[in-house]
Protein backbone atom coordinates (compact mmCIF):
# COMPACT_ATOMS: atom_id res chain seq x y z
CA UNK A 1 0.00 0.00 0.00
CA UNK A 2 1.36 3.35 -1.02
CA UNK A 3 1.87 6.08 2.19
CA UNK A 4 -0.83 8.44 2.51
CA UNK A 5 0.22 12.24 2.03
CA UNK A 6 -2.52 14.71 2.78
CA UNK A 7 -4.61 13.94 5.92
CA UNK A 8 -7.48 15.57 3.85
CA UNK A 9 -8.46 18.26 1.38
CA UNK A 10 -7.98 20.93 4.32
CA UNK A 11 -4.54 19.93 4.68
CA UNK A 12 -4.01 19.78 1.00
CA UNK A 13 -5.37 23.35 0.18
CA UNK A 14 -2.72 24.79 3.13
CA UNK A 15 0.44 22.84 1.31
CA UNK A 16 -0.94 24.07 -2.11
CA UNK A 17 -1.25 28.00 -0.94
CA UNK A 18 2.40 28.14 0.82
CA UNK A 19 3.07 26.63 -2.66
CA UNK A 20 1.35 29.67 -4.64
CA UNK A 21 2.57 31.98 -2.11
CA UNK A 22 4.32 34.15 -5.03
CA UNK A 23 0.67 34.76 -6.42
CA UNK A 24 -0.32 36.87 -3.09
CA UNK A 25 -1.15 40.48 -3.19
CA UNK A 26 -2.22 40.25 -6.69
CA UNK A 27 -5.97 39.39 -6.38
CA UNK A 28 -5.73 35.90 -8.30
CA UNK A 29 -8.92 34.12 -9.25
CA UNK A 30 -9.16 31.14 -7.78
CA UNK A 31 -10.89 28.43 -9.84
CA UNK A 32 -11.61 25.38 -8.33
CA UNK A 33 -12.89 22.46 -10.14
CA UNK A 34 -16.43 20.45 -8.31
CA UNK A 35 -16.82 19.19 -6.28
CA UNK A 36 -13.75 18.10 -4.67
CA UNK A 37 -11.66 20.62 -5.26
CA UNK A 38 -13.50 23.49 -3.66
CA UNK A 39 -12.66 23.51 -0.33
CA UNK A 40 -9.06 23.33 -1.29
CA UNK A 41 -10.07 26.36 -2.97
CA UNK A 42 -11.11 28.34 -0.50
CA UNK A 43 -8.26 28.04 1.97
CA UNK A 44 -5.93 28.65 -1.27
CA UNK A 45 -8.29 32.11 -2.24
CA UNK A 46 -8.20 32.99 1.47
CA UNK A 47 -4.45 33.02 1.82
CA UNK A 48 -3.91 34.27 -1.47
CA UNK A 49 -6.20 37.33 -0.75
CA UNK A 50 -8.23 35.83 -4.20
CA UNK A 51 -11.74 35.60 -5.44
CA UNK A 52 -12.72 32.42 -5.44
CA UNK A 53 -15.03 30.61 -7.59
CA UNK A 54 -16.16 27.37 -9.72
CA UNK A 55 -15.25 26.23 -13.32
CA UNK A 56 -17.81 23.78 -14.14
CA UNK A 57 -16.08 20.82 -16.12
CA UNK A 58 -17.36 17.08 -16.66
CA UNK A 59 -15.36 13.91 -16.86
CA UNK A 60 -16.41 11.95 -19.82
CA UNK A 61 -15.64 8.05 -18.50
CA UNK A 62 -15.56 4.80 -20.47
CA UNK A 63 -17.84 2.94 -21.52
CA UNK A 64 -18.95 0.71 -18.90
CA UNK A 65 -16.33 1.97 -16.46
CA UNK A 66 -17.43 5.35 -15.24
CA UNK A 67 -14.54 6.32 -13.09
CA UNK A 68 -11.68 5.77 -15.82
CA UNK A 69 -11.93 9.73 -18.00
CA UNK A 70 -11.86 9.56 -22.22
CA UNK A 71 -12.50 13.36 -21.85
CA UNK A 72 -14.11 15.84 -20.47
CA UNK A 73 -16.08 19.00 -21.60
CA UNK A 74 -17.17 22.34 -20.34
CA UNK A 75 -20.17 24.65 -19.77
CA UNK A 76 -20.28 26.07 -23.52
CA UNK A 77 -19.93 22.54 -24.63
CA UNK A 78 -16.22 22.36 -25.76
CA UNK A 79 -15.44 18.93 -25.38
CA UNK A 80 -11.81 17.33 -24.72
CA UNK A 81 -11.40 13.61 -25.78
CA UNK A 82 -8.19 11.66 -24.68
CA UNK A 83 -5.91 10.00 -27.58
CA UNK A 84 -6.72 6.45 -25.82
CA UNK A 85 -10.74 6.89 -26.12
CA UNK A 86 -11.75 5.12 -29.22
CA UNK A 87 -9.40 2.51 -27.89
CA UNK A 88 -12.21 2.20 -25.10
CA UNK A 89 -15.36 1.33 -27.09
CA UNK A 90 -16.50 4.72 -27.13
CA UNK A 91 -18.29 5.54 -30.15
CA UNK A 92 -19.22 9.22 -31.67
CA UNK A 93 -23.11 8.34 -30.78
CA UNK A 94 -21.35 7.07 -26.60
CA UNK A 95 -19.73 10.59 -26.26
CA UNK A 96 -22.53 12.69 -27.69
CA UNK A 97 -24.88 11.33 -25.17
CA UNK A 98 -22.21 11.77 -22.29
CA UNK A 99 -22.08 15.20 -23.75
CA UNK A 100 -25.32 16.10 -23.52
CA UNK A 101 -25.68 14.23 -20.12
CA UNK A 102 -23.25 16.68 -18.34
CA UNK A 103 -24.30 19.86 -19.76
CA UNK A 104 -27.33 19.12 -18.19
CA UNK A 105 -25.77 18.73 -15.08
CA UNK A 106 -23.54 21.86 -15.08
CA UNK A 107 -26.56 23.96 -16.14
CA UNK A 108 -28.20 22.54 -12.82
CA UNK A 109 -25.05 23.00 -10.41
CA UNK A 110 -24.28 26.53 -11.93
CA UNK A 111 -28.17 27.87 -10.98
CA UNK A 112 -27.27 25.99 -7.73
CA UNK A 113 -24.10 27.05 -6.75
CA UNK A 114 -23.42 30.73 -7.70
CA UNK A 115 -27.67 31.26 -8.30
CA UNK A 116 -27.39 35.14 -7.39
CA UNK A 117 -24.34 36.65 -9.77
CA UNK A 118 -22.90 35.29 -12.58
CA UNK A 119 -19.57 33.77 -13.09
CA UNK A 120 -16.62 35.68 -11.84
CA UNK A 121 -14.34 37.01 -15.18
CA UNK A 122 -10.98 36.03 -15.61
CA UNK A 123 -10.20 38.63 -18.02
CA UNK A 124 -6.83 40.11 -17.60
CA UNK A 125 -6.06 38.17 -14.33
CA UNK A 126 -4.00 35.25 -13.21
CA UNK A 127 -6.36 32.96 -12.81
CA UNK A 128 -5.35 29.25 -10.33
CA UNK A 129 -7.13 26.16 -11.95
CA UNK A 130 -7.69 24.43 -9.14
CA UNK A 131 -8.23 20.35 -8.52
CA UNK A 132 -7.38 17.82 -5.81
CA UNK A 133 -4.95 16.02 -8.15
CA UNK A 134 -4.09 15.44 -11.91
CA UNK A 135 -4.46 11.34 -12.92
CA UNK A 136 -5.35 11.37 -16.75
CA UNK A 137 -5.50 15.08 -16.39
CA UNK A 138 -8.56 15.34 -19.12
CA UNK A 139 -10.71 17.24 -16.90
CA UNK A 140 -7.80 19.77 -16.38
CA UNK A 141 -7.56 19.83 -19.91
CA UNK A 142 -11.04 21.16 -20.43
CA UNK A 143 -10.80 23.61 -17.68
CA UNK A 144 -7.48 25.44 -18.75
CA UNK A 145 -9.06 25.46 -22.08
CA UNK A 146 -12.62 26.83 -20.71
CA UNK A 147 -11.06 29.57 -18.91
CA UNK A 148 -7.96 30.31 -21.68
CA UNK A 149 -11.31 31.30 -23.85
CA UNK A 150 -12.12 34.22 -21.46
CA UNK A 151 -8.40 35.95 -21.93
CA UNK A 152 -6.89 35.73 -18.58
CA UNK A 153 -3.76 37.36 -17.77
CA UNK A 154 -1.79 33.77 -16.88
CA UNK A 155 -3.38 30.34 -16.12
CA UNK A 156 -1.65 28.37 -13.52
CA UNK A 157 -2.40 24.65 -12.98
CA UNK A 158 -2.48 23.94 -8.86
CA UNK A 159 -2.80 20.49 -7.51
CA UNK A 160 -1.57 18.74 -4.35
CA UNK A 161 -0.91 15.28 -6.03
CA UNK A 162 -0.12 14.19 -9.57
CA UNK A 163 1.12 11.50 -11.58
CA UNK A 164 4.74 12.65 -12.79
CA UNK A 165 3.95 12.03 -16.45
CA UNK A 166 0.63 14.52 -16.21
CA UNK A 167 2.15 16.96 -14.62
CA UNK A 168 4.79 17.50 -17.14
CA UNK A 169 2.59 17.22 -19.91
CA UNK A 170 0.96 20.49 -18.68
CA UNK A 171 3.83 22.28 -18.84
CA UNK A 172 3.04 22.97 -22.66
CA UNK A 173 -0.79 23.32 -21.46
CA UNK A 174 -0.73 25.73 -19.05
CA UNK A 175 1.75 28.82 -18.04
CA UNK A 176 2.42 27.66 -14.98
CA UNK A 177 2.32 24.03 -13.24
CA UNK A 178 2.34 23.20 -9.63
CA UNK A 179 2.39 20.00 -8.82
CA UNK A 180 2.89 19.67 -4.77
CA UNK A 181 3.94 15.77 -5.22
CA UNK A 182 4.11 13.38 -7.95
CA UNK A 183 4.46 9.92 -6.24
CA UNK A 184 5.37 6.80 -7.96
CA UNK A 185 3.86 4.27 -8.75
CA UNK A 186 0.50 6.45 -9.56
CA UNK A 187 -3.11 5.01 -9.87
CA UNK A 188 -5.51 6.86 -8.25
CA UNK A 189 -5.72 10.40 -6.97
CA UNK A 190 -7.47 9.24 -3.61
CA UNK A 191 -5.05 7.16 -2.86
CA UNK A 192 -2.96 9.91 -1.60
CA UNK A 193 -5.49 11.75 0.93
CA UNK A 194 -6.00 9.86 4.28
CA UNK A 195 -9.92 11.18 4.16
CA UNK A 196 -11.50 11.36 0.74
CA UNK A 197 -14.67 11.37 1.21
CA UNK A 198 -17.13 13.48 -1.48
CA UNK A 199 -17.78 16.96 -0.66
CA UNK A 200 -21.53 17.94 -1.18
CA UNK A 201 -23.44 20.55 -3.29
CA UNK A 202 -24.26 22.26 -0.32
CA UNK A 203 -20.53 22.37 0.52
CA UNK A 204 -19.58 23.81 -2.30
CA UNK A 205 -22.45 26.24 -2.74
CA UNK A 206 -21.74 27.41 1.23
CA UNK A 207 -17.84 28.35 0.82
CA UNK A 208 -18.48 30.35 -2.31
CA UNK A 209 -21.35 32.19 -0.48
CA UNK A 210 -18.92 32.49 2.68
CA UNK A 211 -15.78 33.34 0.63
CA UNK A 212 -18.27 35.91 -1.70
CA UNK A 213 -19.74 37.53 1.95
CA UNK A 214 -15.66 37.87 3.58
CA UNK A 215 -14.62 39.83 0.46
CA UNK A 216 -17.92 42.05 0.73
CA UNK A 217 -17.26 42.58 4.61
CA UNK A 218 -13.58 43.48 3.77
CA UNK A 219 -12.18 40.11 6.20
CA UNK A 220 -10.21 39.06 2.62
CA UNK A 221 -7.58 41.02 2.27
CA UNK A 222 -4.34 40.61 -0.23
Amino acid sequence: MPSVIFRDRAKAGERLAAALAQWRGQRPLVLAIPRGAVPMGAIIAERLGGDLDVVLIRKLGAPGNDEFAIGAVDETGWTYLAPHASSTGATRDYIDRQVARELETMRRRRAQYTPARSPLDPRGRIAIVVDDGLATGATMRAAVQAVRQQSPARVVVAVPVGAKSTCDEFRGVSDEIVCARTPEPFSAVGQWYRDFSQTSDEEVRMLLEQHASGRRAGRIRA
